[in-house]
């Protein structure tokens, strides 16, 4: 892999997360505080609009709009969609992208810690997995690369590596100190494994490492007509990260019924009743605890 040089960090892709936002504002006044020798780091405010309506998004979700099939697609123009395409020419294009190396930062009301989100597992992002978990025991490494950067829809895909930093649980358009803290720690941990990775000084890492992969994701109940009948289990709720296993109860429903969980795996539930996931109707998403073993 070539050295990275050109690395963006990205605040309010989603208008109503506002750790990233604020964040972004402390670096726009201190840069010094993201340089790195040898790294151009570039700020970005990617939904100004949404936080200005205090909105996550204003006609659709923006880190849904990266595809190359959609940014080549002029029909595609609400709002959203137009900021992806005059994201992906200043840090793009996809495919022959300007910035090397994406860290775009996300709030969930989720009550998922301090959690980084691997969109590859190759040497690069194992090794970044390992280097943040050593500076940060309290993190938790998910690996979605259920798909090639090139088909994932997330902003961070505009390059060839990108990561998301999700920090909760912080309601929307609310600040938390110490989501913020979690955050900006993790940022400077990325950058700094960074610096060091292009310049083999990468201090001695774990040989192995336990991690998540997403599987899938679960929808909340609903009847014939589309509405919705229940909820997520309260044994379920705010246990981010913590196993499920076939038989356990994962909703309830509001006649005073429950659903139970089928799945032939052990499950690691995260999302767990996300808010700004009920316009899909999600409930949580799913992974698979996986042992990462290093090269």
């Amino acid at each position: 892999m070539k050295k990275i040089n050109q690395v963006a960090v990205v605040g309010g892709t989603h208008g109503n997360e506002f750790s990233g936002i604020y964040l972004l504002r402390k670096w726009q006044k201190s840069p010094d505080l993201l340089a790195r020798e040898g790294l151009n780091v570039e700020t970005l405010f990617a939904n100004p609009k949404g936080f200005e309506e205090n909105k996550r998004y204003l006609d659709c979700d923006l880190n849904r709009q990266f595809t190359l099939e959609d940014l080549a697609n002029p029909a595609l123009a609400n709002y959203e969609q137009s900021r992806a395409k005059v994201i992906n020419a200043q840090l793009g294009p996809k495919g022959n992208a300007k910035s090397d190396f994406i860290i775009d930062l996300h709030n969930t009301t989720s009550n998922m810690g301090p959690t980084l989100i691997l969109l590859k597992s190759d040497d690069f992002n194992k090794k970044m997995g390992a280097y943040v978990l050593a500076k940060m025991p309290e993190a938790i490494v998910v690996y979605e690369d259920q798909v090639s950067m090139e088909e994932h829809y997330f902003l961070a895909s505009i390059a060839p590596q990108g990561v998301i930093v999700e920090i909760g649980p912080q309601p929307q358009s609310v600040i938390r100190q110490d989501v913020l803290d979690w955050m900006e720690t993790m940022t400077q941990t990325i950058l700094d494994f960074v610096a060091l990775y292009n310049n083999n000084q990468l201090p001695e890492l774990p040989a192995s490492y336990d991690a998540y992969k997403y599987t899938e994701s679960l929808t909340l109940p609903q009847d014939e007509d589309g509405e919705r009948i229940g909820m997520v289990h309260k044994n379920v709720q705010d246990n981010d990260f913590k196993p499920l296993s076939k038989g356990a109860p994962i909703f309830t429903l509001f006649d005073g019924g429950e659903i139970t969980y089928q799945g032939e795996y052990e499950a690691y539930p995260h999302f767990i009743n996300e808010a700004a996931y009920y316009d899909n109707n999600l409930a949580m998403s799913l992974a698979e605890k996986i042992t990462i073993t290093l090269d």
